[in-house]
C-alpha cells in the first residue's frame, strides 16, 4: 500500500512526464574536476537516482569560462564537457529519473581565484561578498551571456539532459541581481521598476526555448519573497510568476530569502520545515503550470501533505536525499524508521566555499563505498564495542554489517551518549530521531546491545578475552578547580541532564556553542522583563561567541540570545572567584559580578584515558574512537566509528 500518494504520483513538466513528485534540488558537492563531470559526481547523482527521486537539478553549472563561482562545480561552456554529461545522464536515465543542470552565471558572487578579472553585477553594489565594489555589466556583454546561456542548454540537449532550471532566486549570481533591488540599481532598460528588472530573465527564456525546442524542459528559480526591507516581495514574486509563464516556462522552482541575509534562504535546524511553502501556495493560486517548494522539506509525510492540501505540486527535497540516498524507496515501500534522519545542521555545505567535498553529519560517506555498499570481512571476528554514543553505534553497525559478531555494551540506561543532551537546547530537537534511527540500525542488524553494562577488568579477561575492542567511552566536561570555589557552580551537562538546576542570575563560562546553546536554553522566551525571568551573562575570552561555527544555524542562535536579552562580553577571561563574586579582566581591568547565584562551565570537554589504561592492562587489541580519542562533533564521531569498522 502506498502510503504517500500524491508524492509519488507522476506529473506532466511541459512535454515531459516524470514518475513522482520528489524532486532534488541544487546542492554544490566540489565533487566536478575543472568543471568536468567526474565518475564520482555520476556515482553520487546515479544513487540518488536509484533510491528513486523523480527529477535532479544539479548544482550549479557555469555558462562561461572566466568567473568560477566554486573550485569544484560543475560547468558546460563549451563542446568539451559534453562527454561528461552523456556519462551523467546516462547513468541516471537508466533509472527512470530525470535530470537536468541549474544554468548560472556567478557574475558578483565569483570566486575570486587569482587572474580573475573585475567581477560584474546590474550595479556597482556589492558590499556584502566583493572585496571591492563590482562594475556594471554592459549591454553588448550582455548580448552575450544571453547566447551563452542559450549554447550551454543547447549543450544539455545534446548530452542528453532533460531541460534546465535558470537560476534567479535569491539576489544572488548575475540574473538573481538583476531581479533584485537589492542589486539592481540601473536606469537603463534592464533596471528601475520590475519588469525591467526581470527583462534579463526573460530575454535567457527566449534564447533557450528557440535553441532547444519546446520538449525541452525550462524551469525557473525564483525568491516569492526576499523577506528582507528593500528587496522583493510576494507581490512581486507573483506577478514574476505569471510573467514566466507567460514566456514558456514549463514549471517555477519558489524559494525564498537571500544568500545575503543569513538563515532566509537556507533554513537552520530547527526552524519549521517547509520554510517557504507559503510563497509556493499563494503564487500556485495565480498560475496554471506546475510549482515546486523548497526549504526543509526532510520526511514523506510532510510532502505528502503539501501536495494534498494543494500547497505545492512537487516537493524539491535535497539534504533529505543527500543524507539517504535511498530516501524515495525507504518511504514507497513503508520503511520510514530506516530511512537516515537529516538534522538539517547544514554541515554538508559548511567546507564547500573553502573548497572542501561535500559531508554529512548523519551519513558517514558519500563515497562509492559507503555504509550500505561497505563489504564484508575477509576474516570475522569477535568485536566488543564499548560505548553508545553516535561513534560507539555507528562502529558496531557498520561493523555488524562486514560480518563480525558485535557485542556494544554502554553504561547508561539508553544509548545516544551526548547526543542526548545536544538535543535538549533549542532547535536540537531532531537529534532524538539520529538516536532512534541509529537504535533501530542495530536491531536490525542483530547487534547485541547491552544497556547499564559497564565493562570491567573481569569481563575483559573472562568474557570478551577473545574479543577485539572498539572503545567510544566519550569525554566529560572541563571543570576548572580553582573557580569552583563559588557558591553554586555547574556544567553545561549537568543542566541539559538535569542533574542541577541553576538559580535565577547565571553567568556562564564559554561561548562556545554548547556555552551559547545553554545560555538560549536558560534564558526567558520572552524578554519582557517578568520578575521571575532570568538573567544570563556569557563571558567568552575570544573575540566573538561561537567562532567554531557559520550558517544560519549559528545566526538565529545569536539573535536569539540577544533578543532574549542575553548579555554577551566577548574578550572576558575569568580570573578568579569566591564565594559570592566572579572576577574577569576585560581591556585590562577587572571587572566584578558580585549579584549571580549560578556558575556555569562550558569550557569543553576533556577525553576519557581510563578506558585506555584499563585495555592496555588487560593486554586486549583496541581502538579509541570518537571523543575518547579526540573531541569533535558528531560528524567526527559517526565518521569515526565507521572507519574503525571499515579497518578490522
Amino acid at each position: 500500500m502506498n502510503s504517500y500518494p500524491h508524492l509519488f504520483s507522476p506529473i506532466s513538466i511541459g512535454q515531459t512526464t516524470v514518475k513522482n513528485r520528489v524532486f532534488m534540488p541544487p546542492i554544490s558537492t566540489n565533487l566536478a574536476k575543472k568543471g568536468y563531470v567526474t565518475d564520482e559526481l555520476v556515482a553520487h547523482y546515479s544513487a540518488r537516482a536509484k533510491g528513486g527521486v523523480g527529477l535532479i537539478v544539479t548544482e550549479v553549472t557555469t555558462v562561461e569560462p572566466t568567473y568560477i563561482y566554486l573550485p569544484g562545480d560543475m560547468s558546460i561552456c563549451d563542446d568539451s564537457y559534453i562527454p561528461g554529461w552523456k556519462k551523467l545522464t546516462d547513468a541516471v536515465h537508466q533509472y527512470g529519473a530525470k535530470i537536468m543542470p541549474q544554468l548560472f552565471h556567478p557574475a558578483y558572487m565569483a570566486f575570486p581565484i587569482p587572474g580573475t578579472p573585475r567581477l560584474i553585477a546590474p550595479s556597482h553594489v556589492g558590499p556584502y561578498y566583493a572585496k571591492e565594489a563590482p562594475r556594471p555589466v554592459t549591454k553588448e556583454e550582455l548580448k552575450v551571456i544571453i547566447r551563452q546561456f542559450g549554447e550551454a542548454a543547447n549543450r544539455v540537449k545534446q548530452a542528453g539532459g532533460d531541460g534546465v532550471e535558470i537560476h534567479a532566486a535569491h539576489a544572488h549570481g548575475l540574473l538573481g541581481g538583476f531581479l533584485s533591488p537589492l542589486y539592481n540599481k540601473r536606469t537603463d532598460e534592464y533596471g528601475g521598476d520590475l519588469n525591467g528588472r526581470l527583462r534579463l530573465t526573460l530575454e535567457v527564456i527566449a534564447e533557450v526555448r528557440k535553441t532547444c525546442g519546446d520538449d525541452f524542459i525550462i524551469d525557473v528559480r525564483i525568491s516569492g519573497d526576499e523577506y528582507t526591507d528593500g528587496g522583493q516581495n510576494l507581490n512581486d514574486g507573483i506577478y514574476v510568476a505569471k510573467q514566466l509563464e507567460k514566456a514558456g516556462v514549463d514549471f517555477i522552482h519558489i524559494s525564498g530569502g537571500t544568500t545575503i541575509m543569513r538563515g532566509s534562504s537556507i533554513p537552520a535546524p530547527g526552524t519549521p520545515m517547509g520554510s517557504h511553502v507559503k510563497l509556493s501556495q499563494e503564487i500556485k493560486q495565480h498560475i496554471s503550470i506546475p510549482v515546486a517548494t523548497v526549504g526543509r522539506i526532510t520526511e514523506p509525510w510532510l510532502a505528502e501533505e503539501l501536495i494534498a492540501n494543494q500547497k505545492t505540486d512537487i516537493c524539491m527535497m535535497g539534504r533529505a536525499n543527500l543524507c539517504d540516498p535511498e530516501f524515495v524507496s525507504k518511504a514507497q515501500s513503508g520503511r520510514e524508521r530506516e530511512i537516515r534522519p537529516c538534522i538539517g545542521c547544514l554541515r554538508c555545505l559548511n567546507g564547500i566555499m573553502f573548497g572542501k567535498r561535500i559531508a554529512c553529519t548523519v551519513n558517514p560517506s558519500l563515497e562509492l563505498e559507503n555504509e550500505d555498499t561497505i563489504k564484508e570481512a575477509e576474516e570475522k571476528k569477535k568485536i566488543l564495542v564499548i560505548g553508545g554514543g553516535p561513534a560507539g553505534m555507528e562502529a558496531a553497525f557498520a561493523a555488524k554489517k562486514r560480518g563480525h559478531h558485535v557485542v556494544l555494551c554502554e553504561k547508561e540506561d539508553s544509548l545516544g551518549g551526548l547526543m542526548r543532551l545536544a538535543s535538549v537546547p533549542i532547535a536540537k530537537q531532531d537529534l532524538v530521531r539520529v538516536i532512534q534511527y541509529m537504535a533501530y540500525k542495530l536491531e536490525q542488524a542483530g547487534v547485541e546491545v547491552r544497556l547499564n553494562c559497564t565493562v570491567t577488568k573481569e569481563l575483559l579477561m573472562q568474557e570478551f578475552s577473545d574479543y577485539q575492542v572498539i572503545a567510544g567511552t566519550g569525554a566529560s566536561s572541563i571543570a576548572i578547580p580553582e573557580l569552583t570555589k563559588f557558591k553554586q557552580w555547574m556544567t553545561a551537562d549537568d543542566i541539559l541532564a538535569g542533574k542541577a538546576f541553576p538559580g535565577r542570575k547565571v553567568v556562564v563560562v564559554g561561548g562556545g556553542s554548547v556555552g551559547c546553546e545553554t545560555a538560549d536554553y536558560l534564558a526567558p522566551l520572552v524578554n519582557d522583563k517578568f520578575l521571575r525571568n532570568r538573567e544570563i551573562i556569557v563571558l567568552e575570552m575570544a573575540d566573538g561567541v561561537m567562532l567554531q561555527e557559520s550558517g544560519p544555524g549559528r545566526s538565529l542562535l545569536v539573535q536569539r540570545m540577544q533578543k532574549k536579552g542575553v548579555e554577551l562580553i566577548c574578550k572576558a577571561k575569568v580570573e578568579r572567584v569566591d564565594s559570592d563574586h566572579i572576577y574577569y579582566q576585560k581591556d585590562g581591568k577587572e571587572c566584578c559580578i558580585s549579584d549571580a547565584d549560578t556558575l556555569v562551565f562550558a569550557l569543553g570537554y576533556q577525553s576519557d584515558s581510563q578506558i585506555e589504561s584499563l585495555l592496555k592492562e588487560c593486554n586486549v587489541c583496541y581502538q579509541i574512537i570518537g571523543d575518547a580519542k579526540k573531541v569533535g562533533n558528531i560528524k567526527d564521531a559517526v565518521t569515526a566509528g565507521y572507519l574503525a569498522a571499515k579497518e578490522i
